[in-house]
């Protein structure tokens, strides 16, 4: 009984060893990475697998690279894994670029997949130039008249700036600013829309695409349009800013007109209550004349006389005064 539990208990350890050593140890990984002529040993296999390290991320895009031709180090590529890179994106940038002649390392493919950067589509950009559509940008021509255009911009990448080189945004405000100057710089209006290539070529001699990730190989003017005519608006505001004004001050002179009227009303009034008051004086002047014989009661009459002979001579001379229809009317002539 003894004789055949202790062979059960051996089969069964090496059946665990076995399958913890394969679980460990990747070797149809290995088997691949020999078979495609890639010389990675076990222990760097199992060393991968201790510094927390995904072996196929690694071995895989060896062996498509040494299938390419490219001379790559495994140690480059673990450090570039362990910093949070795509391995497998930078390798098939460096074999697009070794298919295209173009020159790109693999210390530089690193350091733009690190940047935050496609490194895979801006080699493909430089094989196959992209076109960039910028918005609607409004300008102003100095006769006041608004032009709205909108530019085509084909660029392609320039592997040497992407790492600090400005993205597709910079490039779109340049030429929009380009826009906007040359519109600006314009007479009239009608110049831009004779040679819209005018705006292409001052755009172009400006060099907008310094300091950017891109090269920029041209730039078409796809539509112009006229807008509105900003001199104009700006002139009927100023217009009506200034019939504000002119009412503004012409309510003041109204009111000052009307305060200067009742203050003569007042005054006026005032007048009149001072003469009132003067009037109602004189009958009492002559009660006292009469008192302190001063005036006789001859005098009086004799007074009264005289102002009502006066009004009688001032009634006789109105009434004897012709009206403005008298001299108007066609004198009639007397018949034989």
């Amino acid at each position: 009984m003894e004789s055949i539990f202790i062979p059960l208990f051996i089969i069964v350890a090496i059946i665990i060893l076995l399958w913890v050593f394969f679980s460990f140890v990747p070797i149809p990984l290995w088997i691949s990475a020999m078979a495609s002529g890639v010389n990675v040993s076990i222990g760097s296999l199992v060393g991968m697998k201790i510094r927390r390290i995904v072996p196929a991320r690694v071995v895989n895009p060896m062996i498509k690279a040494t299938k390419a031709g490219l001379d790559l180090s495994l140690s480059k590529m673990e450090a570039h894994y362990l910093a949070g890179g795509n391995i497998d994106r930078v390798v098939d940038s460096l074999i697009a670029a070794q298919s295209a002649n173009i020159p790109l390392e693999f210390d530089g493919a690193r350091a733009i997949d690190l940047a935050g950067r496609d490194v895979l589509q801006a080699v493909q950009m430089s094989v196959n130039p992209k076109v960039i559509e910028t918005p609607i940008v409004a300008a102003i021509a100095k006769n006041g008249i608004e032009l709205r255009a909108k530019a085509r911009v084909t660029v392609r990448s320039n592997i040497e700036r992407l790492v600090g080189g400005a993205g597709e945004e910079t490039i779109i405000a340049r030429v929009g600013e380009g826009i906007v100057t040359t519109v600006g710089s314009s007479e009239t209006h009608e110049v831009v829309l004779e040679n819209p290539d005018l705006i292409s070529r001052t755009v172009l001699n400006k060099g907008l695409d310094a300091g950017t990730a891109f090269e920029i190989l041209s730039i078409d003017i796809a539509d112009v349009d006229v807008g509105r005519n900003i001199g104009a608006q700006l002139q009927m505001d100023q217009a009506e800013a200034d019939r504000r004004i002119a009412q503004a001050r012409a309510e003041e002179r109204r009111a000052m007109a009307v305060a200067h009227e009742q203050e003569m009303k007042a005054a006026t009034q005032e007048m009149r209550a001072k003469v009132v008051e003067a009037e109602s004086e004189v009958p009492r002047a002559m009660a006292a004349a009469l008192r302190e014989g001063k005036l006789g009661v001859m005098d009086y009459y004799q007074m009264q006389n005289t102002i009502a002979d006066t009004g009688m001579r001032d009634s006789l001379s109105q009434a004897a005064r012709p009206s403005a229809a008298d001299h108007s009317a066609p004198q009639s002539k007397p018949q034989g």
